[in-house]
Formats: C-alpha cells, sequence, structure tokens
C-alpha cells in the first residue's frame, strides 16, 4: 500500500468529535461520523438528522464504511506501527514460549523457568487466565475513563452546536436591529420632510402677502407721486400762469386722498418658534405612537426547546420541538420560558390568555435548577383540564373558584411586601393573592403547553404635565 503521508490527520477525523474515525458510518447525504458519536447525537437532539447538513437521515441504523474505516486503519498503522501478530513471546533465558506466571514476581515466564531455583516455591498460573483476570481488571478501571471520554464527546458536539447557535443568534439579532432601525429612519425622514413642507408653505404664503403688499403700494406710490409732480409743477409756473390753472390744481390735491401709512400686520415673519420650539419633543411625542414598551421581556436562552418566541420576545406558544445547544439557563423538562428577574419594588405585567386551555402564569426564584425542575420555587395561577389553580411551595395546590373563563390577568409583584396577586384587569377583579418574604431574585415565569399564544400585553409612555411620564396599559 502506498505512503499516506500526503494526508494530514484531519482528513481522517470524525466532524462530531474531531478524532480519527472510530467505526465509521455513512449517512445518505454522504457524510460520515463515528457510530457512537453519531448515536449520541440522534438520542440527545431526537431528530434523525446529519450534524453537518441537518438533512434527515433515511437510515435508522447507517451501514459501516468499510473504506473509510480501512483508509483509517492504515494511517493509524503507519503513524503507530503495531508488533506482528506472528511474532511470539518467548523467555529470554531459555527461548522458550511464556505459558506460565509468576504470582511471586508478576512475570510471565516458561516451564523452565517453573522449575529454575530462581522460582522455587512460587506460585504459578497459566498466563491466559492470568492475563483475562488483568484484562477484566483493567476493562473495569477503563470503564469510568470511556464513559468519560464519551461524555467529552458529547460535549464538544454540543459547544460547536452552541458555536453554530450563537452565530445565528447573532445574524438574526443584527437582523432585527437593522429592521427597527430602518422604522425609526423611515420615520424620521417622513417626518422631516412635513416640516420642512409646513415650512416651506408658510414661506410662500407670506413671500406671497409681501409680494401683494409691495404692488398695491407701488401703485398708491405712483398716483401719489403723479398728484404731488403736477402740483409742484404749477408752483414753480409764472403768476398769470399759477393763477390761472390755481383752481385746477387745488382742485386735484383736494380730491386726492390722504392714505394710512404702510404698516406689516402682525405674524408677517416666519413663525419660527412654532417649527423649532421643542423639535425634538415634539418629534419624540409622537414617534412614541408607533413604539411600545414592555414591561416584561422573554429571554430565548431560558426557553424549552419546543416553545416558540415572538420577534420582540412578547408572545410565547408552544410548537415543535426545536435543535438547540444544552445552555444551563434552559428549561428542559417543563415548557417554560422566563423574563428579567426583581429583587426590590412592584412590578405589574398583563398577559393576553385569548382561547389557550393549557398554561401557567407566575414568579419564580432565578436560581431555580432548569434541568430538573420541579416548582419547589414557584408560585404561580394555572388553568387545565382540572380547571384554575394556584400554587406555592408551602400550600402546593389550591383550587380556584372562577365564573367566567378569563381572557387577561394582571400579575402584580410587591416583593417588599412579600405579596404576589393575580386579577382579572378588564373588570379589575381580584383572583388570589400570595403572601411571603421573598429573599431572592424573583422572574416573571410562563409555561403553556397549547399552540394559542400567550401575549404579554405593552404599556404605552405617557407624557404628564408635571414633566414626568407614566406608564399605562395599551
Amino acid at each position: 500500500m502506498r505512503k499516506m503521508a500526503s494526508c494530514s490527520e484531519e482528513d481522517f477525523c470524525c466532524p462530531a468529535c474531531h478524532d480519527v474515525f472510530d467505526d465509521p458510518v455513512l449517512l445518505s447525504c454522504s457524510h460520515s461520523f463515528c457510530k457512537l458519536c453519531l448515536q449520541n447525537w440522534w438520542k440527545e437532539k431526537q431528530i434523525q438528522e446529519c450534524p453537518v447538513c441537518r438533512s434527515v437521515s433515511e437510515w435508522r441504523d447507517p451501514p459501516r464504511n468499510l473504506a473509510l474505516k480501512n483508509l483509517c486503519d492504515a494511517f493509524m498503522q503507519e503513524r503507530h506501527p503495531r508488533p506482528s501478530s506472528n511474532s511470539v513471546a518467548l523467555c529470554h533465558l531459555h527461548f522458550e514460549k511464556l505459558k506460565l506466571f509468576c504470582l511471586d514476581h508478576q512475570e510471565p515466564v516458561c516451564v523452565v523457568c517453573r522449575d529454575a531455583k530462581l522460582h522455587k516455591d512460587h506460585r504459578f498460573r497459566p498466563i491466559e487466565e492470568v492475563a483475562q483476570d488483568c484484562r477484566e481488571g483493567l476493562q473495569k478501571s477503563l470503564k469510568p475513563l470511556q464513559d468519560k471520554l464519551n461524555v467529552f464527546h458529547e460535549a464538544k458536539v454540543n459547544f460547536y452546536t452552541t458555536a453554530d447557535h450563537i452565530r445565528t443568534q447573532s445574524q438574526h439579532v443584527e437582523r432585527q436591529i437593522k429592521e427597527q432601525f430602518n422604522k425609526l429612519h423611515q420615520f424620521l425622514t417622513e417626518e422631516e420632510e412635513v416640516r420642512l413642507g409646513a415650512l416651506r408653505e408658510e414661506e410662500e404664503q407670506k413671500s406671497q402677502m409681501m409680494k401683494d403688499k409691495m404692488t398695491a403700494l407701488n401703485k398708491d406710490v405712483a398716483a401719489l407721486s403723479d398728484t404731488v409732480r403736477l402740483a409742484e409743477q404749477q408752483l414753480r409756473a409764472e403768476d398769470p400762469l399759477f393763477l390761472k390753472n390755481f383752481k385746477t390744481a387745488e382742485e386735484r390735491v383736494r380730491q386726492c386722498p390722504l392714505l394710512e401709512d404702510p404698516q406689516l400686520a402682525s405674524g408677517a415673519l416666519i413663525d419660527v418658534a412654532k417649527h423649532l420650539g421643542n423639535l425634538t419633543f415634539h418629534i419624540w411625542n409622537k414617534m412614541k405612537e408607533m413604539v411600545s414598551y414592555s414591561p416584561v421581556i422573554l429571554d430565548p436562552n431560558t426557553a424549552n426547546s419546543e416553545l416558540i418566541l415572538s420577534e420582540d420576545l412578547t408572545t410565547v406558544r408552544h410548537g415543535k420541538r426545536k435543535r438547540l445547544p444544552e445552555n444551563p439557563e434552559r428549561f428542559e423538562h417543563w415548557d417554560s420560558v422566563i423574563g428579567s428577574g426583581f429583587d426590590s419594588g412592584t412590578h405589574t405585567w398583563d398577559v393576553e390568555i385569548g382561547d389557550n386551555k393549557d398554561w401557567e402564569l407566575g414568579v419564580l426564584a432565578e436560581s431555580v435548577c432548569r434541568q430538573g425542575f420541579v416548582g419547589s420555587t414557584v408560585w404561580s395561577m394555572e388553568f387545565s383540564d382540572v380547571g384554575y389553580r394556584a400554587y406555592s411551595p408551602t400550600n402546593k395546590y389550591t383550587n380556584l373558584t372562577i365564573g367566567e373563563k378569563v381572557k387577561k390577568i394582571r400579575v402584580h409583584l410587591d416583593w417588599d411586601r412579600g405579596k404576589l396577586s393575580f386579577s382579572e384587569p378588564d373588570t379589575n377583579t381580584h383572583i388570589h393573592t400570595f403572601t411571603h418574604t421573598f429573599t431572592e431574585k424573583l422572574c416573571p415565569h410562563f409555561c403553556t403547553r397549547s399552540v394559542q399564544p400567550l401575549k404579554i400585553l405593552p404599556v404605552k409612555v405617557s407624557v404628564t404635565e408635571k414633566s414626568g411620564f407614566s406608564l399605562r396599559t395599551l
């Protein structure tokens, strides 16, 4: 066989564990993986897809890639040559086969060594038995290391998946940021055009008014100038001629009306204050009509892989399981997602339930273990087939009596006073209140097993007359 020095070790490495292939199998998409790596991947993700190209595999038990296995074996043999299987281990003293094992000296010996003075009164066992016992002992000692190696291989796969997810998250967030800024840019561009248009319209109107006034004034000046010019000519004439035309000149002067002095009307100039006064405030005040504020933002890094969040992270619903990295913040066994936590003050958020028939709302301790979450530090209200219930670590489940089906729930947390209340916001109907001395940060908690969404209702920023601002529910 030709030398394989021209091939690098990367040519013989599994894309999942990045080690030389061990028992490689071939997928229908032509990608190969270690059999164990692929089984671990499918077991954890519960999706029979290629870890590289994500195409769904047509085979549950992919065939072995014998050609690749032979190449890997040849590569490893060339890198780490093994002794020939035909060679036989011989005693270095008597050149006999090593068939016994001296238990006292802990070494292989031949039958001649057994009778030698060196091994007098020693205990011996067949070398095959001792080798088998040692193999079993080594295998037992090796098992934890093999298990640990499998864990490391799985961690490597998850790390690469996480790195891919980080890139996907970054691209997704970048796209959303650009979309939001494009909307704001478009709004500002349109607002600029409107305000510049209003300025140009006022300029045109007031410029035309001044033109009309100047035209009328020029007409009055011309008429008055003619009268004055003719009267002055008469004044310069000889006395006989002046007296002859005096009555006519005097009549012309008397009949010429004395017009009022021309004056600018109030508001003739551009209303600069109207266009520039509190300009940025008025733009912001108008801009807030196109934006909203949510009191709670869902954290996608905590969402169970079967939950689907909206682009603005304010709506959650149940859907098809997605392949996501195994990060410690994510809920593994509960269909839950949380928002940022509070460790002081009062906080309120309204949730639109709609037609969702399987949900849970409330708060939980931020420190709760997401992988084995069992609700030990949860205060919540839920609805399912058994009806409306409240849950707390101390009282567990408490049945709630509610007349009509609620469409909205208001959650009000007073961390300092140790109260968590649930009510119906439209009718301001109280439903249930927990009282507890909270000692750690609490996070808004949402759980749903329905395709009907739970939506956190936005609040609107409104300006008050006291130069402040307030929030009110939309």
